[in-house]
């Protein structure tokens, strides 16, 4: 009881905090290297709003919370997903998405997945615009996790994962970037008596990815750029209605574990803020109190409410009906001092024997409403389960 409560009022400072005041700021966006890895690959998690750390395990669960594998019911699932990406900007941009995961015993469950970004057809120009050839840049993550049982209901992971990013080309003065990193979390999940002639299910889960070595694009290597280190955390809550009906409620919060750029003065002296040029392991430590507060004209809020703005937060929604046909629906929410993005989405699935099939559909809402690249996105997913027999 006590952790529900303190979740929710976690969750109710971040929506008080996002709502207030942060648009009379300049916009102090944290950015970073390879943002692909942070896409959500599946459309299950991409139609509930890119909730995912605490919904129910599948084969997809290696981007939220691979500690999930240990309860899929699948003795071995394979999944394979599509999403053409920013097509309002780019006509052959996409994330291409592999996973295989399988139980290796009732307690332990072994993991891996393999996404593809294409960032598209580029023509490459120099300072004074001549070309200099056509390009089909692209990057790529390979990962492998391990989850295993704790307790009767706690579960944990670890995850490797590889990341090659061929943004240049190797055109003159660069190279290839490259990141090793790991993932670390846990999922609780656990049968509730909550409700009255209602079997339900109470879930929690945390994790941590990313944690990995930064990204140069330069032979010298002096410029070195953060991959998205990622906290995430959240709440599920799922309703066996009758015997041919469930519905799943979830609530996720992810923040970056990445240092705020600091606000400088007019010499390059930090005026607000923290050095962001520091170490990894620094760096998350330092991500959670050095927001600046204010802009170079003295305007905001104090360190603090900028800080709590970096929390972005999420709700999903997901009904089953025979477990064989779903409806699910999302929204996410980004204050407008860190990027702005707030969008509705929404989805469904069809499961035939061992085979299913997953789409959803992302509705930009505000003031990004027919400017936002995120406009109309689409996710499809395809899995094929064998499950396990008792």
């Amino acid at each position: 009881m006590k952790i529900r409560v303190l979740f929710l009022m976690a969750v109710m400072v971040v929506l008080s905090v996002q709502s207030y005041g942060q648009e009379a700021r300049e916009p102090n966006v944290i950015t970073t290297a390879v943002p692909f890895v942070s896409i959500a690959p599946d459309a299950r998690g991409g139609s509930m709003g890119d909730c995912g750390v605490a919904s129910e395990a599948d084969v997809y669960s290696m981007h939220f919370n691979p500690a999930k594998y240990t309860f899929m019911e699948d003795k071995l699932s394979v999944g394979l997903g599509y999403s053409p990406w920013l097509h309002q900007l780019v006509q052959d941009m996409g994330l291409a998405y592999l996973a295989f995961a399988t139980k290796l015993t009732p307690t332990s469950a072994l993991a891996s997945t393999l996404r593809y970004f294409n960032v598209g057809e580029i023509t490459f120009r120099d300072a004074t615009g001549t070309e200099q050839g056509t390009y089909k840049p692209n990057e790529w993550a390979i990962d492998l996790a391990y989850s295993r049982m704790l307790t009767d209901y706690l579960s944990g992971a670890v995850a490797g994962r590889f990341i090659y990013s061929n943004l240049t080309q190797n055109t003159e003065g660069t190279n290839v970037g490259w990141s090793v990193a790991a993932d670390v979390a846990v999922y609780y999940k656990r049968p509730v008596q909550w409700f009255r002639d209602m079997d339900a299910d109470f879930t929690w889960g945390v994790s941590i990815s990313n944690i990995g070595s930064k990204v140069s694009y330069r032979e010298d290597m002096d410029s070195r750029d953060f991959i998205p280190t990622t906290l995430r955390f959240g709440t599920g809550l799922k309703m066996e209605l009758n015997e041919y009906n469930s519905l799943a409620f979830m609530v996720d919060i992810t923040k970056l574990l990445v240092p705020t750029p600091p606000v400088y003065d007019s010499v390059g002296g930090i005026l607000y803020g923290k050095d962001d040029n520091v170490s990894v392991m620094a760096g998350i430590i330092q991500s959670f109190y050095d927001a600046p507060g204010y802009d170079k004209n003295g305007i905001g809020n104090g360190p603090f409410m900028e800080e709590l703005s970096e929390y972005n937060w999420a709700l999903g929604v997901e009904y089953w009906y025979n477990n064989v046909f779903a409806v699910r629906g999302g929204y996410f929410n980004e204050a407008a001092l860190k990027g702005n993005r707030k969008y509705f989405t929404l989805g469904a699935a069809l499961k035939y024997n061992v085979f299913g099939l997953d789409v959803s559909y992302l509705i930009p809402i505000g003031s990004t409403v027919g400017v936002s690249p995120l406009e109309n996105t689409l996710r499809f997913n395809l899995t094929y389960s064998i499950a396990a027999k008792d």
